[in-house]
């Protein structure tokens, strides 16, 4: 009896160490396994809705066309955060009213951000810069921002470890591979996958694809699942989920952040004025489909008493349906307190919607979206709630 114990104990280990060998994952791999301070991603869409129709009353046909861009783009280094936004938004519309004119209206924006860490490589403390400029057709003045000050916290762009993780997932359900590899392999091919411009820029356009997945197929191969290398159907997925699928942005972390400002110009008409300035912005993918996001700042303007006040929240929620559907819900608030007029304006506006990947740069979009404003003054923007549901398509630039 004592001989079959020790025997199923001496099995037990050397079943161990053979997964060992294989490279087989004791636990599950997840996106907060990925841990590399030097990443970058770039995001540039361009979104475009119509609509146009004559209901019954109305003297001549009415019609309204939406165009939106944004251009997303952060680089990583130990020693440095650099985030880099442009967006800007153009309506044309006309009503169905008699007489009723075209009227056209636009806003439009950019700013830079650079946090320098103190210690590279840490997720402590850092000083950062900013500097920002927002045009919109109703003002006659540019609004121009700058700030400087210090800040704590990291966060990390774990993309390319939500696309390990699809493609190996991928791949084992295939037999393409004998197991999933252990958290080191992982880590490996996430580095692999981050690197794609480093191997664009090397072996250009036509051929870099082939060396990028060959590499990773090294990584299967000395990790022991696959021995012989991917079949020619493992390498055919693998290239569809790297090049053919698009994952939304993954992050994980938090920064909080406080400095002095200036306001060169804004759209309330004070020039030359100092400010003070706060920020935090929170991360959280709640699984390898679901991104959880919030940014907030607040910016005081110093007006000799008659100060103004500014304070946006974006929050967000995406969710990965399928390969090819991605549910987005946002709510945006903004508070703004002008010293002009001293109005209290806050706005909410709470958006949803479903896109469906049409081709690797081109979506399909259905939005419903609910907006309200009060405490306005201001005969273009007036209280009230707007809603809306549109549909529409959207290119994708990067």
């Amino acid at each position: 009896m004592k001989k079959q114990i020790l025997a199923v104990i001496i099995t037990g280990i050397a079943s161990s160490a053979q997964a060992s060998d294989l490279g087989m994952s004791i636990s599950p791999v997840t996106l907060f396994d990925y841990q590399e301070a030097s990443s970058a991603y770039e995001e540039a869409y361009i979104n475009g809705s119509a609509f146009f129709g004559k209901n019954r009353g109305d003297d001549q046909a009415q019609y309204t066309f939406n165009v939106n861009a944004n251009f997303d783009r952060t680089l990583s280094t130990p020693d440095r955060d650099l985030n880099i936004k442009a967006d800007a938004d153009g309506q044309v519309n006309r009503a169905g009213t008699a007489d009723a004119n075209s009227e056209s209206s636009y806003t439009a924006g950019a700013s830079v951000t650079a946090d320098n860490y103190f210690q590279p490589g840490s997720n402590g403390a850092f000083w950062y810069g900013s500097a920002s400029v927002r045009a919109n057709d109703a003002f006659d003045d540019l609004e121009t921002t700058a700030g400087v000050g210090v800040g704590y916290g990291r966060v990390v762009n774990v993309t390319p470890m939500a696309k390990a993780i699809r493609i190996m997932d991928e791949l084992h359900q295939r037999s393409a591979i004998t197991a999933k590899p252990d958290k080191v392999t992982y880590q490996k091919i996430a580095r692999i996958i981050s690197r794609e411009a480093q191997y664009l820029s090397k072996h250009g356009a036509k051929d870099y694809a082939l060396v990028w997945i060959a590499d990773i197929e090294a990584a299967l191969r000395n990790s022991g699942v696959a021995a012989n290398g991917l079949n020619v159907a493992g390498v055919l997925k693998a290239r569809d989920v790297l090049l053919n699928e698009n994952i939304s942005v993954r992050r994980y972390g938090w920064k909080v952040r406080a400095g002095l400002g200036y306001v060169g110009t804004n759209f309330d008409g004070l020039k030359n004025k100092p400010a003070l300035e706060a920020g935090a912005e929170y991360h959280m993918p709640l699984s390898n489909q679901t991104q959880l996001s919030n940014e907030a700042t607040l910016r005081t303007i110093i007006n000799d008493g008659d100060n103004a006040y500014n304070l946006s929240n974006n929050l967000s929620l995406t969710h990965e349906i399928d390969d090819r559907i991605d549910w987005e819900n946002t709510w945006a608030l903004d508070y703004a307190k002008n010293s002009q007029n001293d109005d209290d304006v806050t706005t909410n506006t709470l958006s949803s919607s479903f896109i469906y990947e049409l081709s690797n740069s081109l979506d399909f979009t259905t939005t419903a979206r609910i907006a309200n404003v009060s405490g306005s003054s201001d005969v273009n923007n007036p209280d009230g709630t707007d809603r809306a549901v549109l549909m529409g398509v959207r290119y994708r630039l990067r």
